[in-house]
């Protein structure tokens, strides 16, 4: 039963996860190639762009803060975004071509089902168990 003992406790990797995942969606479209290709045919391809880094950005952000102050509303913050990328293409108007849809998509559900998890793992903790996070 080590193994379901494994996933009750939130550790400072799974934050370091969530800032690899920022990093990742900020890059996103770089690693799509898609950079330059005509994303969005409702929207400005700008705005796809500043759309991802600034989920990107938050989701880093985030899970710096709760690397160094935990609290509940962060990680809902992050299934928040997380939803909106996944959202995106169909927002934006590039869910029909490329492959920036499919990053966006795999990237948010891995962002959503780590918040998920972290959420979970801190529900029925005091303020004081939150403020020993990491130490």
């Amino acid at each position: 039963m080590s193994g379901a003992r494994f996933f009750d406790i939130h550790r400072t990797w799974e934050d370091w996860v969530g800032m690899l995942l920022g990093i990742l969606i900020a890059v996103s479209p770089w690693m799509s190639g898609e950079v330059n290709y005509g994303l969005g045919s409702l929207f400005d391809p700008g705005l796809v762009l500043i759309n991802t880094a600034v989920i990107g950005v938050l989701i880093i952000g985030l899970s710096q803060l709760e690397y160094v102050a935990l609290r509940r509303w962060e990680e809902g913050c992050e299934m928040a975004l997380a939803i909106w990328l996944i959202m995106s293409p169909y927002v934006f108007g590039y869910s029909t071509d490329g492959m920036l849809r499919f990053w966006h998509a795999a990237l948010g559900g891995a962002v959503f089902l780590l918040a998920t998890l972290k959420l979970w793992q801190d529900w029925e903790l005091s303020d004081r168990e939150l403020a020993r996070h990491g130490q």
